[in-house]
């Protein structure tokens, strides 16, 4: 994605966040902390970004953001559920407005059938405390699919802003 238009994503963000008194936290997996390093980017993001976790193991994700092991056991670390349970414990750990989670498989390894290389599962949740999840399949190298998922994790917000 064009480095321009990530950048007027995050200035929406940014103005929605400052206009609602709210800040934004962020859990992520296999984009290592990268939309919390994007949204950072921006200068004066102290005053809407609370903290980003990266929870790339299974113990991470239940330790730091409350995700029940069963239900990594249960769906795969890569799922909406898992996501969806990952951006509510981190809204809860954080005491923020809004949260966004990332899990997936950027590869080369790690796919599987029915989850291939590129497949990453997103959630959101924000002060109606109704989280939202989607899936997308990426293509492309590592660094393809980790930069397609900050893109998306940071469009997700947006798109779904009235309906958290």
């Amino acid at each position: 994605m064009a480095d321009g238009r990530r950048q007027s994503w995050i200035a929406e963000l940014a103005d929605r966040l400052t206009a609602a008194s709210a800040r934004v936290a962020t859990v992520e997996s296999c984009t290592g902390g990268g939309i919390a390093f994007a949204l950072t980017g921006m200068s004066g993001s102290s005053n809407w970004f609370e903290r980003g976790l990266v929870t790339y193991s299974n113990q991470a994700k239940s330790d730091l953001a409350s995700v029940p092991m069963e239900l990594i056991i249960a769906h795969g670390a890569v799922s909406e559920a898992v996501a969806a349970a990952m951006a509510v414990g981190g809204q809860a750990r954080a005491d923020a407005g809004y949260c966004m989670s990332v899990t997936g498989i950027a590869g080369p390894g790690g796919g599987s059938v029915g989850k291939p290389v590129g497949t990453v599962c997103f959630g959101w949740v924000g002060q109606r405390h109704v989280p939202q999840t989607d899936t997308a399949l990426f293509d492309g190298d590592r660094d393809h699919v980790r930069e397609q998922s900050i893109d998306f994790a940071l469009r997700g917000l947006l798109d779904r802003w009235g309906f958290l």
